[in-house]
């Protein structure tokens, strides 16, 4: 049975927002704002009762609890922080996706920032997300030396650096080779009799690397030249298909194509469909990052995956043992790559 309890009316003044006080929602529950605040941060804490008066109270108040007092209490803000270069059809998502939930779970909150593969967005977004002391922050990609390493080493917040490989991390390393991945595709490319190759790529310091192995390895081979198409910062499907036009008016005995992500390698197959060129028998093409919908076109994109969920996970449990004090034994992580054939090589 419900009753018509009057929602009291914030005090204000000049420096008043207007704002409902967890005063307020003690005076409406009946109760003291210290077991008001129990119930509300330590539910286990007080009666049922009284924790459903206290609920029913923040419910019709709309009382948002802060959050910010209690974190400077205990010197801990219960927030992660994680940079990205991209979450728009974006081999990121796996690896946030699974982060989230392992932290969500643990009662952290995630707060994300996108960099657009931008060293100076990097650069801006880590200087905001310092000043607001997070329990931890995730990076996808190394931090090269500069002002933004030097800082975040002094801060001395936790820090998990992904997706890539480096001897010298700033704290925490969860990654794989790029070198490796590049190599691995030209083998692959060249054990199925492929002579004439290609890249299209979006020309990120991780997808330069990648391409520089793959031609390293296709002409220690003695394969000639890789004709290679940059994009530049458009990553699209129709980047894909202008980057196979130009390969075909340039290079048109190509017959093998690696792109730095599945989507632009989408754009080449598309093309490749609208022109009538038979793939894989006429022309392979490999993408990188195995979205989830690459296996369901036709053909199905063979691709180069990286497990992004472990790799959340394990950076989610890393950041908070590191929060709670705990050690971390295995600071530098490979977690490796495969590579996945289909129809399309």
């Amino acid at each position: 049975m419900s009753t018509n309890i009057p929602v009291p009316a914030a005090k204000k003044s000049r420096r008043s927002s207007g704002a409902i006080t967890l005063q307020d929602v003690a005076k409406l529950a009946g109760v003291a704002p210290i077991t008001a605040s129990r119930a509300i941060n330590k539910p286990d804490s007080v009666s049922v009762e009284v924790l459903k008066k206290v609920q029913a109270a923040v419910e019709r108040t709309g009382y948002v609890p802060n959050r910010m007092a209690g974190s400077l209490a205990s010197n801990r803000s219960r927030v992660i922080a994680a940079i990205v270069p991209s979450t728009v059809i974006s081999v990121f998502m796996q690896t946030v996706e699974a982060m989230n939930n392992a932290l969500f779970d643990a009662g952290y909150q995630l707060m994300i920032g996108q960099s657009n593969y931008s060293e100076k967005r990097e650069e801006a977004l880590l200087e905001a997300v310092v000043g607001r002391r997070p329990d931890g922050i995730f990076l996808a990609g190394v931090l090269r030396p500069g002002k933004a390493r030097t800082r975040l080493v002094a801060a001395g917040i936790p820090v998990v650096e992904s997706w890539d490989l480096t001897q010298t991390p700033v704290d925490m390393l969860i990654g794989f080779s790029h070198l490796e991945i590049g190599r691995a595709v030209a083998k692959h490319m060249m054990d199925k009799g492929r002579k004439r190759f290609a890249l299209v790529t979006a020309g990120d310091e991780r997808a330069d690397r990648r391409s520089t192995a793959f031609k390293q390895a296709i002409h220690a081979a003695g394969l000639g030249e890789v004709f290679t198409v940059n994009v530049g910062e458009s990553r699209t499907l129709k980047s894909g298909r202008d980057a196979l036009i130009k390969i075909l008016a340039k290079a048109p005995k190509t017959d093998a194509i690696f792109c730095s992500s599945d989507l632009l390698a989408m754009g080449v197959l598309t093309e490749a469909l609208k022109r009538g060129i038979k793939v894989p028998k006429a022309l392979a093409v490999m993408g990188f990052g195995d979205v989830s919908f690459g296996a369901d076109i036709e053909p199905a994109l063979s691709t180069v995956r990286i497990n992004g969920s472990d790799i959340g996970a394990m950076a989610a449990k890393y950041l908070m043992d590191r929060a709670e004090g705990k050690a971390v034994n295995q600071p530098i992580v490979d977690v490796g790559f495969s590579i996945v054939e289909r129809g399309s090589s």
